[in-house]
């Protein structure tokens, strides 16, 4: 995964922001990002390749929305960010993940 440290993406207060498999993080935040937050934008990233992208986008901003009415937060609960945290801390995670592990 290619990391990308600069002072424009994500906006101010964001650690990192996964675009297309390439990992936009904030300067500031360069010394928080650990071997777990990088597992957890991997794992995403093999969702986005699963869903060709442009699929895993609409269908993640499709849930967030749908799930700003229901209760619970909204960001946690989105499909995809479900199965990332529940899986970050596992680091050999993705050498026996199942594809489509998110549904």
């Amino acid at each position: 995964m290619k990391i990308i440290y600069n002072n424009i993406i994500p906006f101010k207060g964001f650690l990192a922001i996964n675009i297309c498999g390439i990992l936009f993080v904030r300067e500031e935040y360069k010394s928080a990002l650990d071997d777990e937050a990088i597992n957890h934008e991997r794992i995403h990233t093999a969702q986005m390749k699963e869903l060709l992208y442009v699929g895993f986008y609409l269908l993640y901003v499709l849930e967030w929305f749908v799930r700003l009415f229901m209760k619970g937060n909204a960001y946690r609960n989105i499909r995809f960010e479900r199965e990332a945290y529940e899986h970050e801390n596992d680091l050999s995670y993705l050498d026996n993940r199942k594809p489509y592990s998110w549904k």
